[in-house]
C-alpha cells in the first residue's frame, strides 16, 4: 500500500486526503494540533521542524505540502518550512509535491502557462517564487525529487470563509442579498474545483512528473457576475454582486495586516486572471470537472443552501 504524508488540514489538504484514501492509500496528516480527519492517521508536528518532519516522512512515497500560513506570516514562516521539507525529502527519498498558486507570475500575459516568466507583483508572490526556486535547485542538484502544482482561486465543498467563491459569496446570494467582492466582478478569472486540485496533486506525484510545475485544470474562467447569475438560477434567489471600495484596502491596510495583504494581491481581480492547463491535461491526464457539475456539488454540500 502506498503511503503519503500531507502537511496541512485545510480545504486542499482535506480534499487530497479524501482523494488518496478513496484510492486505498495510507494517508498521514501532519498538523501542529494533530488534526484528526476520518480515513487518515493524525501526526502532530511543526512543518518547520526538519527533524520531526523527517521522522514523519520515513517510509513515505510522497510528501504533499498543503499548508498555508496567514498572509502576513508568509515571509517569516515559509522559508523555514521550505528548508525543512528539502531536508526531510533528502533524508527519506520522499517525493515533494508543493501546492502552489499563481502569485509568482504577477501581472503576467494571460493566460498564464507553466513557462510564463515568474515576475511577482507583491511580497507574497516573491515568497512563492523563492520557494519554488529553492525546491527546483535541490531537484536539479539531484538531492530530491520535487514538483509544484499551481492553481488560481479554489471553490467546492469544504472551501472556507476566505475563498472568493466560498460562503461569503454564496450565502448572501442565496438569501437574495449582496455578495461583496474584491475587484471588478465582470472580469474573467480562473476557478479551480477542490477535487480537481486533489487529482492534480496526486497525478503530479507519479514517476516522471518531478522537476517542473503543473497547472490544475480549472473548472471555470467565468466572471463573478455570470457565476452569481448561475447561482441565483440554481437556488431561485435574487442576490447581486458589488465591489468593495478600493479605499477600504488602502485605509484598512494601515491597521490590519491581513487587509493590507489582500489589497496587495487585488491586481488579480482588477484585470483578467486566467491560467492555461493544456500541458497538465495532456501529460498527466487530469481533466477539469464541468463547471455546472462542480457548482451544483458545491451548493448541495453547503450548509443551508438548497437547489430548486
Amino acid at each position: 500500500m502506498a503511503v503519503s504524508l500531507i502537511i496541512g488540514a485545510g480545504a486542499v489538504g482535506r480534499a487530497l486526503a479524501a482523494h488518496l484514501t478513496e484510492r486505498d492509500q495510507r494517508v498521514l496528516l501532519g498538523t501542529r494540533s494533530g488534526t484528526e480527519v476520518p480515513g487518515t492517521e493524525a501526526v502532530r508536528l511543526q512543518a518547520s521542524d526538519a527533524e520531526a518532519l523527517t521522522r514523519a516522512a520515513r517510509g513515505v512515497e510522497a510528501l504533499y505540502v498543503c499548508s498555508n500560513p496567514p498572509y502576513p506570516a508568509w515571509e517569516r514562516e515559509w522559508p523555514p518550512i521550505t528548508a525543512a521539507v528539502i531536508s526531510a525529502a533528502e533524508a527519506t527519498g520522499a517525493r515533494v509535491v508543493l501546492m502552489g498558486n499563481l502569485y509568482a507570475y504577477g501581472r503576467a500575459h494571460m493566460p498564464m502557462r507553466e513557462d510564463s516568466l515568474l515576475n511577482p507583483a507583491d511580497r507574497k508572490g516573491e515568497v512563492r517564487r523563492r520557494m519554488w526556486e529553492e525546491l527546483l535547485a535541490a531537484h536539479t542538484a539531484g538531492r530530491i525529487q520535487a514538483t509544484e502544482v499551481r492553481a488560481s482561486d479554489y471553490f467546492g465543498p469544504g472551501a472556507g470563509a476566505n475563498a472568493h467563491l466560498g460562503p461569503r459569496f454564496l450565502k448572501p446570494l442565496a438569501a437574495s442579498k449582496t455578495a461583496w467582492v474584491v475587484g471588478n466582478p465582470s472580469l474573467a478569472h480562473s476557478w479551480a474545483y477542490l477535487p480537481d486540485i486533489a487529482a492534480t496533486l496526486a497525478a503530479a506525484s507519479a514517476d516522471g512528473a518531478s522537476g517542473t510545475a503543473w497547472h490544475v485544470p480549472h473548472s471555470s474562467h467565468l466572471d463573478r457576475l455570470t457565476i452569481a447569475r448561475r447561482v441565483n438560477e440554481l437556488l431561485g434567489s435574487a442576490g447581486r454582486v458589488r465591489s468593495y471600495p478600493a479605499a477600504l484596502f488602502r485605509i484598512g491596510g494601515k491597521f490590519l495586516p491581513e487587509v493590507r495583504e489582500i489589497g496587495a494581491s487585488s491586481y488579480q481581480f482588477t484585470s483578467s486572471f486566467t491560467a492555461d492547463s493544456a500541458r497538465t491535461e495532456t501529460a498527466l491526464g487530469v481533466r477539469a470537472t464541468p463547471f455546472d457539475v462542480a457548482l451544483e456539488s458545491t451548493l448541495r454540500n453547503s450548509a443551508g443552501l438548497k437547489i430548486r
